[in-house]
């Protein structure tokens, strides 16, 4: 199993710069950055700093999507830092949560994820493209053949389905090794009835890690259920709680949920934790000692977890990098 760690636009570039330089001395292999534009700063930017600053780490970010960019521009910016990093740069793509939202516009639909992943991937290889209102064909002349890697951020059965019949590999934002399992299983599935061979595709869990004493560890990281919680309501929404294609796992938690600020998207401040149990913030995140981590990250693996992405802004994540570096990566090594 692999690991990466996820900055928001909040850490200074300074800090940055130093603490990629840790992860990947410490055996972290990705660095991922949040895209929502308004809620942080641009992130392509700190990428572009931070490649130049490691010589292995692939970078790139979590998530995307494709409504916040013209799909030339979207492909031209990443076969460029494809290029600049020697073809150490992947995509996580989604439909635009928080981006879209924030400026209260609405997620782009799955054939339109689907599409872009498709198009732009043809882009960044140099092949001609036509693409939405275009009314000549895109070709960029100076791309060089890079295959660039899609991750497709999931949740639902549809967006589920997209990952598997177009992605490269599926973010799962959630630590819980039986729902990691259950959400990978449709991929597959999906993948394997569109005539896919999925030996190589790829299973991210991607959730905060914190080292302590339990409550300590909850008190830290309770913020993120309630992000999850967000998406699961969509899921909801659509589906109906009673479908079966939801888990009552995932739809029983949000049962008391009363709302979410996009503003505080993401952030321990958002005003809507309430409904979050602690049951809930050790099923989804990665807390405890160094055994406990360990332990459930083990059951993550088994389950299908291609690679642990560490929510990486929680306070002390200097020591999160050296914990993970000195005691947990090597006991994943292959």
């Amino acid at each position: 199993m692999e690991f990466g760690i996820t900055f928001k636009g909040f850490v200074s570039p300074n800090r940055a710069r130093n603490l990629v330089r840790q992860a990947e001395e410490a055996g972290f292999t990705y660095c991922w950055f949040y895209d929502s534009h308004i809620l942080w700063r641009e992130s392509f930017v700190a990428m572009a700093m931070c490649m130049e600053h490691t010589r292995k780490m692939r970078f790139g970010p979590c998530v995307t999507n494709p409504n916040i960019r013209d799909w030339s521009l979207a492909a031209s910016l990443y076969g460029s830092l494809a290029l600049q990093s020697e073809g150490r740069f992947d995509i996580g793509l989604g439909r635009g949560d928080s981006s879209m939202r924030v400026m209260g516009k609405k997620p782009a639909p799955l054939a339109r994820v689907a599409e872009f992943t498709e198009k732009v991937k043809a882009m960044v290889r140099g092949e001609e493209v036509t693409y939405g209102e275009c009314e000549s064909p895109v070709k960029l002349p100076w791309a060089n053949g890079y295959e660039l890697p899609v991750w497709i951020g999931a949740y639902g059965p549809k967006a589920l389905a997209t990952a598997g019949t177009v992605g490269d590999g599926v973010i799962l934002q959630i630590g819980d090794p039986s729902l990691v399992q259950w959400f990978k299983d449709q991929c597959i599935q999906a993948g394997e009835t569109s005539g896919r061979d999925m030996s190589q595709f790829k299973v991210q869990a991607a959730a905060p890690a914190y080292f302590g004493d339990m409550a300590y560890c909850i008190e830290k990281t309770k913020w993120f259920p309630a992000m999850v919680g967000n998406h699961v309501a969509d899921i909801v929404e659509k589906y109906g709680s009673e479908s079966g294609l939801v888990p009552r796992s995932l739809t029983d938690y949000i049962e008391k949920r009363r709302g979410y600020d996009y503003a505080k998207h993401g952030q321990s401040d958002n005003p809507y934790l309430d409904f979050i149990t602690e049951d809930i913030v050790k099923s989804f995140c990665v807390l405890g000692e160094i055994d406990d981590h360990i332990h459930k990250l083990k059951q993550l693996e088994e389950a299908g977890t291609t690679q642990f992405n560490i929510y990486l802004d929680n306070g002390d994540e200097e020591r999160i990098i050296a914990e993970y570096g000195n005691h947990i990566i090597p006991k994943f090594a292959q």
